[in-house]
């Protein structure tokens, strides 16, 4: 099962990166970025680890043609559960908008722009968790994708799996630009 999980993040991945290697679907952060280690204000206040737990700031450019809003994750394909662990599920973000500021991962901020849902984690609540793996285990990859959709909004019960999210966005996908932090302690 971790290797379905692990083939499935590549495919996200290799996919995003086709697309960012045309140079049209770009996702990029000030405070992560593609085989970085991620800062302590982004890592996780719990669980033993002792971060600021601030999602990072995005900003994007070159969506597909027909974008309707956006969707974005945050995925650990390392995590020791055998599917990994969803780090953080924002869904209808609006096709207006051009990024999404630090800070807005606060299931209490109001940062995300208007419209924006934040669904539940494997933390089991709405809003950001930062990366915590366990201590010694080897550093792990923390996949960040951008989805640009079909639809304007997503009609999702409250309180739904981030499985559930991940069904619907990849029912509405156009497209795909990611990158991958890393983290490790």
């Amino acid at each position: 099962m971790r290797t379905e999980s692990f083939i499935t993040a590549l495919a996200i991945a290799a996919l995003a990166s086709s697309a960012g290697a045309q140079g049209t679907f770009k996702l990029t952060s000030k405070e992560a970025a593609a085989g970085v280690v991620m800062n302590a204000a982004q890592t996780f206040n719990g669980f033993g680890c002792t971060g600021a737990n601030v999602s990072p700031s995005f900003a994007w450019s070159g969506a597909p043609a027909g974008t309707k809003s956006y969707a974005l994750t945050m995925y650990d394909p390392d995590a020791p559960t055998g599917s990994g662990w969803w780090h953080w599920v924002v869904y209808n973000i609006p096709a207006t908008a051009k990024g999404i500021p630090a800070g807005a991962g606060d299931a209490k901020s109001p940062k995300l722009p208007a419209g924006s849902v934040q669904g539940n984690t494997d933390f089991g609540t709405p809003g950001y968790g930062g990366p915590c793996p366990p201590a010694g285990d080897k550093p792990h990859r923390y996949i960040f994708t951008l989805y640009a959709l079909k639809v304007d909004k997503m009609d999702i019960p409250a309180g739904a799996t981030a499985a559930f999210v991940g069904f619907n966005i990849n029912g509405n996908k156009l497209g795909a630009a990611a990158f991958t932090a890393v983290y490790g302690r």
